[in-house]
């Protein structure tokens, strides 16, 4: 089982998730995170004043799934994400041990 963690645009998100969710993933964790990378912020005017951004919103995605589903997961989230520009986001992709589901005490593969 994998852990696919991507930080995207907000404005991303909607066409992400439908896409994700035509595919049949069943559960999708959202986050909103600020950050920068290499673009390290932004500049704004507000009121004849310029302002330095230095963390950019953005959504942090994960997902677990099992090893066959990672590709064509990843492949679903850059697919409807990319704009081409600087600061579409990253994705992050680790080994996960064990899944539990709470209520049922399911176990790994079963659980997801």
């Amino acid at each position: 089982m994998k852990k696919i963690e991507a930080i995207i645009k907000p404005v991303k998100l909607t066409d992400v998730k439908e896409a994700l969710s035509e595919a049949g993933v069943k559960g999708i964790t959202i986050t909103e995170v600020r950050g920068f990378g290499r673009q390290k912020g932004q500049t704004e005017i507000f009121r004849g004043a310029e302002y330095k951004i230095d963390f950019l919103p953005k959504i942090k995605l994960e997902i677990v799934a099992n090893d066959l589903a990672v590709n064509k997961i990843t492949k679903i989230i850059m697919s409807n994400s990319k704009t081409g520009q600087i600061g579409d986001g990253k994705i992050f992709i680790s080994n996960i041990e064990n899944v539990v589901r709470i209520r049922t005490g399911e176990k790994d593969e079963n659980a997801i």
